[in-house]
């Protein structure tokens, strides 16, 4: 089984076991586990195979035993158990934002519901409202939270698609056949989410490629199969297309299909100004069908008098005119990345303690690495009080004492409390290198009360990025209601970075924004959010953001040097 069925496994146990109103330790240690192994860059299977399961953070014994039933039955005992004891329907209803067990059990004991439909119907009468511990809100936030889940059953996260499609790619490539390959469309774009993934392929023996990917263990259902293209569901639920083209219309082929619609439009509208024509096939002549270009995707910008524009761009917002006047950024790369200056330790929820954290970050080849833990309002987080921030700053400056070349640095994710202040005194902060400060709670306020909030908070000196500015979470949770051009400008005024979250549920601050804030001259910070050591591996996913947003090397601050980053982050304390 695949990690992402494993940890699917794990949640639906949390939300049984919830349901039934088991221990709160057990249900959050099936939610821990599940959230851990869903971070995993490398698949269970193998880490079984080398008997290092229980090296997991937040997998003992028990979940080890449990695991390893999966991979060898596809199935889990317990879990079969426990769903005769309790209508499976109700784990639909868990996917709708806002309801949880409690309120799925009120629903089915009051109502008898269990499925969507039922719900959504509920809902629409009025006859949830005056349920305990509903009411006329709770019915309205379930009919958009339901609305939420659909959309997001329509597209996959960029987190777990990428990883997917990369695996499919590695086990296409081994083959000889296969000389060259690449994803398109959306997923290539690095699009937050994708409805689909596309693959392309050269080969000298196609019927070979479109054999080996019909019979690939990600394969739930062929949809199609043919000579040169197939379809396939996999076991997640996406479809994936696979191309084989020729040699000589690969370039052009992987521009077509990668997008965006809007800029292949654009395109096309200038190469028929010149007497030309552009299609999947190749770049051609109106006037006597003479091709001249195709093989490189390179060749298609060029022969329109372009430069190569990077896929990230590809979205018709003002990249075609940025080409022709000479204006296209320098995108940031990984090479740019000194470091992470978002990661939680087992101070705090995180999995490792602050030198494994150290050592992984160096291993990534990064200078530096923030630990930045929770603070004391976040009691399921176990956030720090005063005295451990206290306790923790020297435990790193003992940890630094034994490290060359690297250095950790001193943070916190401080809470922004309703009022705008902070949830640690400004005396603390003031001892912390990097201060993130973001919303964990009250998300309901109205947007001009949202927009004081964090306002407040940013005016604060000792705050060094604003986390997660939107508090969005992708196909779980719309971003509250909050003026970001406000947000974005007072960021500027008070000298705060905002954050890049690269967590692949949020991906917060989106691209549209993160361009606003170039163009406001505001400076960004990418931070993995990271609670265990695997998920370090997120910086790509925000990478990908930046680029999208058009973020060169200069317009982050985890480009820079570590004297250089922290000789900026102290400038704000000095206006």
């Amino acid at each position: 089984m695949r990690n992402a069925e494993i940890a699917r496994i794990f949640y639906q146990m949390a939300d049984l076991l919830e349901i039934k109103g088991d221990n709160p330790f057990k249900v959050r240690a099936y939610q821990k586990a599940a959230q851990n192994i869903e971070s995993l860059s490398e698949e269970l299977t193998e880490i079984q195979a080398r008997g290092e399961l229980e090296r997991i953070p937040g997998i003992g014994k028990d979940l080890a035993q449990k695991i390893a039933e999966m991979i060898q039955t596809e199935k889990l005992s317990v879990l079969e158990e426990l769903k005769r004891e309790i209508p499976e329907g109700l784990l639909e209803l868990l996917t709708v934002p806002g309801l949880g067990p409690k309120k799925a059990k009120v629903l089915y004991e009051k109502l008898g519901i269990q499925s969507m439909e039922e719900l959504e119907q509920a809902a629409k009468a009025g006859q949830l409202r005056d349920l305990p511990g509903f009411g006329l809100k709770t019915e309205q936030n379930i009919l958009s939270g339901i609305e939420l889940v659909r959309k997001g059953r329509e597209r996959m996260l960029l987190g777990r698609a990428l990883p997917l499609a990369e695996a499919i790619m590695k086990s296409l490539a081994s083959l000889p056949e296969v000389h060259q390959i690449s994803e398109a469309g959306s997923l290539r774009r690095r699009r937050e989410t994708v409805r689909d993934i596309d693959i392309l392929v050269t080969s000298s023996d196609p019927e070979r490629i479109m054999d080996v990917f019909v019979k690939l263990p990600q394969v739930k259902e062929v949809m199609a199969k043919g000579t040169t293209k197939a379809s396939i569901l996999t076991r997640e639920g996406m479809q994936v297309d696979l191309r084989v083209v020729e040699e000589e219309c690969y370039g052009a082929a992987l521009a077509y299909f990668t997008g965006s619609k809007a800029h292949n439009i654009r395109i096309r509208e200038m190469a028929n100004r010149q007497g030309l024509k552009i299609s999947e096939y190749g770049v051609f002549r109106e006037d006597n069908g003479q091709r001249v270009a195709g093989e490189k995707e390179e060749e298609i910008y060029r022969i329109l008098g372009l430069p190569y524009i990077p896929p990230e761009l590809r979205e018709d917002r003002g990249e075609i005119e940025a080409a022709l006047e000479g204006r296209l950024p320098r995108l940031v790369e990984m090479e740019d990345i000194r470091g992470d200056l978002h990661c939680h330790s087992n101070w705090s929820d995180g999995g490792h303690s602050i030198r494994e954290i150290a050592e992984a970050a160096r291993r990534r080849g990064y200078a530096y690495i923030a630990i930045t833990d929770h603070t004391q309002s976040l009691g399921i987080a176990r956030g720090l009080r005063p005295e451990s921030v206290e306790q923790q700053l020297r435990e790193i400056e003992e940890v630094n004492r034994g490290l060359q070349g690297f250095r950790v640095l001193s943070g916190s994710e401080v809470d922004i409390r309703k009022d705008g202040t902070l949830d640690l005194p400004d005396e603390i902060l003031a001892r912390l290198e990097v201060v993130v400060a973001s919303v964990h709670s009250s998300f309901k306020m109205s947007r001009q009360a949202m927009t004081e909030r964090i306002i407040r908070a940013l005016r604060n000196p000792y705050v060094s990025i604003l986390g997660h500015p939107s508090g969005r979470l992708l196909g779980e949770r719309e971003a509250y209601e909050v003026d970001l051009e406000q947000v974005i400008r007072a960021a500027r005024d008070t000298g705060t970075a905002l954050e890049i979250n690269s967590f692949p549920q949020r991906l917060d601050l989106d691209d549209i924004h993160c361009k606003r804030a170039k163009e406001l001259g505001v400076v960004l910070a990418i931070g993995t959010d990271s609670h265990t050591n695997s998920q370090l591996e997120t910086m790509s996913l925000g990478l990908a953001v930046a680029r999208r947003g058009w973020l060169e090397d200069e317009d982050l601050l985890n480009t820079l040097p570590v004297e250089d980053l922290l000789a900026r982050l102290r400038a704000k304390r000095q206006r």
